[in-house]
């Protein structure tokens, strides 16, 4: 059933926009993979400065550029902004990190447990209690993570900085009551003074990437702005059509197409040990969609008041 009794055709139309952007999100790696040749903190300050550039145009053209202003002029709204500023920074560096040197897989481990670490900051930040099945899930994906470090031989950090940093973000996202699209605009205005004059000084030094190659490589630089832009705003549009815990079931898409691109795609190993460490991951995420649903029928509400964290990533 839709949300607010909107009509089946707007049903339709959520669904599009939803599965859209969830694709556009799931296939960030191959867009990405195509600049990882250069430095990923200038392919991040492009990211931000070009992200930036598209969203204020799509705000001044949709009359809604004072919702932007209003935000920054509220003191808690910005405070707490500026700290999902920070978080975002670190999540968008440390994915394009993984790109670029080839570890795919442990950007879609880190997103296969960010709901479990949103459970957990849930628990530790707000008080939320944490139920039985909802503990037994998130000790899985702590048991796949300490897997994965005993029988691969290595600490997964780039899943473990992801999964904490959007985790953490969602969080942030949560308390406070601006829309995704305001909120992203307001916080890529934050960086942008940054990451402008870091290309800036690039060019200066003459290490800048931008306009010192070729015309297809500086396309793909602006073009990253309007890839980052346009699954959010999609997302938007579909949230507002659909119920919450379908588009939170389909953010599942994204780690899962990452982790297909990792192994069929990208040729990134995929050892026993891999195999062990997301099959107990696997297993926490079914165990904890299971019992949101029995909790929404049992309370008789959705299930997006119960699940957590319904956001793309990367």
């Amino acid at each position: 059933m839709v949300e607010g009794g909107s009509s089946a055709r707007e049903h339709r139309r959520g669904t599009v926009y939803g599965v859209t952007a969830y694709l556009a999100w799931g296939l960030f790696p191959l867009f990405f993979k195509t600049l990882a040749h250069l430095a990923p903190s200038e392919v991040l300050a492009h990211r931000i400065v070009w992200a930036w550039a598209s969203l204020a145009v799509l705000m001044v053209a949709g009359g809604t550029a004072g919702r932007v202003w209003a935000a920054l002029r509220n003191r808690r709204a910005l405070a707490t902004l500026s700290a999902s500023t920070a978080l975002i920074c670190v999540n968008w560096f440390v994915f394009l990190y993984a790109v670029a040197s080839g570890r795919v897989l442990q950007s879609s481990l880190g997103y296969f447990i960010t709901p479990l670490v949103s459970v957990l900051l849930g628990r530790v930040v707000l008080g939320e209690r944490l139920g039985r099945v909802q503990a037994a899930a998130v000790t899985l994906a702590a048991a796949g993570v300490a897997v994965q470090a005993a029988l691969v031989g290595e600490v997964p950090t780039i899943a473990l900085i992801l999964a904490a940093s959007f985790g953490g973000y969602g969080l942030l996202r949560k308390l406070v009551r601006v829309d995704p699209v305001t909120a992203l605009t307001v916080e890529t205005t934050l960086l942008s003074p940054v990451a402008l004059g870091y290309l800036v000084f690039l060019g200066a030094e003459g290490r800048g990437a931008f306009l010192a190659g070729s015309g297809g490589q500086d396309a793909l630089l602006v073009l990253a702005g309007a890839v980052t832009a346009t699954p959010l705003v999609l997302f938007g549009a579909a949230v507002g059509r659909l119920r919450l815990a379908t588009v939170g079931l389909l953010q599942y898409v994204v780690p899962t197409m990452h982790f297909l691109l990792a192994v069929f795609a990208f040729g990134e190993p995929f050892t026993p040990g891999h195999l062990a460490s997301f099959a107990l991951i696997w297993t926490g995420l079914a165990v904890y969609t299971w019992d949101v649903h029995r909790q929404a029928a049992r309370l008789r509400v959705p299930a997006s008041r119960v699940i957590h964290g319904v956001r793309g990533s990367g």
